[in-house]
């Protein structure tokens, strides 16, 4: 079965305020559009056929009454109740979404889905695409959902060509290199999901900035890294305030080297 990253789902109040600050660092981010069965909305950063997904609640009163949809219940809860910003959740693009849910239920694991969703853009186009939750453990890392769109990868990278979405960044040739997630048990959650998604985890290394020991798994399109803190650092101040999470973005072939934090969330530059 075959998988690629898709998406980091970045959960901010306003994402048109995610716009600005983005823009001064090179980064472009455009309107993405509506969710309005889910009171949701959108802004978006393309890298290829990965990207950011800047999600916020436009009207709570619908958000709140989805139950399947737990990337919905998640944003109700830490936005609306607890009124936490930042990196929350990753997706995972599959074309076997229906075969997935048939095996993810047999290996035991309680599911949602798959789900229909869809977003009106700005120019009035309807996007469409399934969606399938995994139920989350309480005080762990968050499951990665999985995707499925009605259009195939071809499709979709051409549309966005023709829209202009690719390519804006002040380096063209930017690269979403890896998404960073902070755990309390590294060698647990690593092979956790190492066997929900078939991969083998890389070798473990540790990172100076971060304070932390990491390994990674090699999801095509972008790159998991996980890690545990060694110590007093961004990665043990992200444990200690909001819990295991996404915390981290890598771009690569920018013309910088910086580490810095923004957004509620920390940013590397290479």
């Amino acid at each position: 079965m075959k998988f690629s990253f898709d998406h980091l789902v970045w959960f901010h109040h306003k994402p048109e305020n995610a716009i600005p600050p983005l823009t001064e660092k090179g980064i472009h981010v455009a309107h993405g559009g509506r969710h309005e069965a889910w009171g949701t909305y959108n802004t978006l950063s393309y890298f290829g056929l990965s990207y950011i997904e800047f999600l916020g609640i436009e009207v709570l009163s619908i958000a709140e009454q989805h139950e399947e949809n737990r990337l919905i219940t998640q944003i109700v809860e830490q936005l609306a109740k607890e009124n936490r910003e930042g990196p929350a959740k990753i997706a995972i693009r599959t074309d076997q979404i229906h075969e997935l849910a048939i095996k993810l239920r047999q290996d035991g694991h309680t599911v949602y889905g798959p789900l229909p969703g869809q977003r009106v853009t700005t120019a009035g186009e309807v996007i469409r695409w399934e969606l399938l939750f995994i139920q989350d453990h309480s005080d762990q890392l968050s499951f990665p959902f999985f995707i499925q769109w009605e259009k195939s990868d071809e499709d979709r990278l051409s549309s966005f060509k023709e829209l202009g979405m690719l390519g804006r960044h002040n380096e063209e040739n930017l690269k979403f290199e890896s998404v960073g997630f902070v755990v309390k048990d590294l060698d647990k959650t690593i092979k956790t999901w190492g066997r929900l998604l078939n991969l083998t985890p890389g070798e473990e290394f540790r990172d100076q900035a971060l304070h932390a020991r990491y390994q990674t798994l090699e999801l095509p399109g972008t790159q998991l890294l996980f890690c545990t803190p060694l110590g007093k650092g961004p990665a043990e101040k992200v444990l200690h305030e909001r819990g295991e999470t996404p915390f981290l973005v890598k771009i690569s072939q920018a013309d910088q080297n910086s580490f810095f934090e923004l957004l509620n969330g920390y940013w590397r530059f290479l």
